[in-house]
């Protein structure tokens, strides 16, 4: 059984796959990237306001969810340059306040729409 997670909060898919799935308790939200849900404008005036703008959609299919940061286990990141690493580190950093989830970071060669970074999150219900 799973049961499909959709919010007005966070931008749309720009393909076949929802927002979140829920199921067996996990939360698994499918990558996001900087477009502002609001205006459908991809974020790109610098890393720190893209990142920003992806852990808001990330924010926003939690609470969608009944969840929060706390109930994250495991982060992806994806960058294209991991010169960008510390800077969207700095932004992620502000979303969790202990008892990190498990990460890993990958440089890739693109992205989405051209974006410099995407996260992917599975949290626990």
């Amino acid at each position: 059984m799973k049961t499909i997670i959709n919010t007005n909060n966070a931008p749309a898919p720009i393909g076949p796959y929802s927002q979140a799935t829920l199921a067996g308790g996990f939360l698994f939200v499918s990558g996001q990237i900087p477009i502002d849900p609001l205006s459908g404008e991809l974020i790109s005036s610098d890393i720190k306001a893209e990142a920003t703008q992806v852990m808001e959609n990330i924010k926003a299919i939690l609470t969608e969810a009944g969840l929060g940061f706390d109930n994250i286990v495991k982060t992806s990141i994806f960058l294209t340059d991991l010169q960008n690493f510390v800077q969207v580190n700095e932004v992620y950093g502000t979303y969790f306040t202990a008892d990190f989830p498990a990460r890993e970071t990958i440089q890739v060669s693109a992205l989405p729409k051209g974006v410099n970074v995407e996260i992917s999150v599975i949290a626990v219900k």
